[in-house]
């Protein structure tokens, strides 16, 4: 489904039940129980904005697009160092798009698609192609058809020389040390009492029991009715390589790791 069937309006007013103060508080949570999943969050996405500062220095009007932005956290901070850059949040689950557009949507504009889904990058309303597509902790979800029709979108949005740049976890590679760089990455999740967070099912029964988000909590669970399940894709690094070469990208590669956590850097 790339937007709301039933119009925008609905979803917005529903969304206009969340104050200000609740909205942020649920998002500073859910901050917190991403780091249960995701190794070195915060060096991550350092690393990512330098990426996005790069490819984006001297461009006239640049544009950067978030995928599977969430709540929008990453994308306002990329946005609040970067100021002189336009950027587009992209998700498609009305709770953390609400949270997106309360917190964060006078500095960020925020639409509503399905990644790789047919047409869904029509609805961006984008009018010139990216400087860079940064995704963190959400294309590892896409099974690989669906992935693999993703790539050759993106590099359908990107101008010449941009760059997408994806924060994910990995599965490991049948030649590497996989299970001592798994290890390392949880030593240092420890470190940082990453697990002392609350988890991914704890925030959403926090949410579901919330009455100011029923309304889009009771329009999530309509649209996971209706669309059929999907099973992560668990690829190692050098498949997304070979799939974005495929897809056109002329250069992929690991900037950064840590335990099976890279950013992967792909040029079009």
């Amino acid at each position: 489904m790339t937007g709301t069937q039933d119009g925008g309006g609905r979803l917005r007013q529903a969304a206009m039940a969340m104050d200000t103060v609740r909205a942020h508080e649920y998002a500073e949570r859910w901050e917190g129980q991403q780091q249960r999943y995701a190794i070195a969050r915060e060096e991550r996405a350092g690393v990512i904005a330098d990426v996005v500062e790069h490819v984006t220095a001297g461009r006239e009007r640049p544009l950067v697009i978030d995928l599977g932005c969430g709540p929008g956290t990453l994308t306002a901070r990329l946005a609040a160092g970067l100021p002189g850059v336009e950027f587009v949040g992209v998700d498609r689950d009305p709770v953390v798009l609400g949270l997106a557009r309360e917190c964060h949507g006078s500095a960020v504009r925020f639409a509503e698609a399905a990644i790789g889904a047919e047409g869904w990058t029509a609805g961006l309303g984008l009018d010139r192609p990216a400087d860079a597509v940064v995704s963190t902790t959400t294309l590892h979800c896409l099974p690989e058809p669906l992935l693999r029709r993703a790539y050759r979108q993106l590099g359908g949005l990107l101008r010449p020389g941009g760059v997408l740049v994806n924060g994910d976890h990995f599965a490991p590679e049948a030649t590497g040390p996989g299970e001592i760089s798994a290890r390392i990455g949880r030593l240092r999740a420890e470190r940082q009492r990453a697990f002392d967070h609350e988890d991914w099912d704890q925030w959403w029964n926090a949410v579901a029991g919330d009455p100011a988000f029923a309304d889009l909590v009771a329009e999530r669970r309509r649209r996971a009715a209706t669309v059929p399940s999907t099973k992560d894709s668990n690829l190692p690094l050098s498949h997304h390589v070979r799939l974005l070469r495929a897809a056109g990208f002329g250069q992929a590669g690991s900037v950064w790791q840590c335990g099976g956590s890279h950013v992967l850097v792909a040029v079009a």
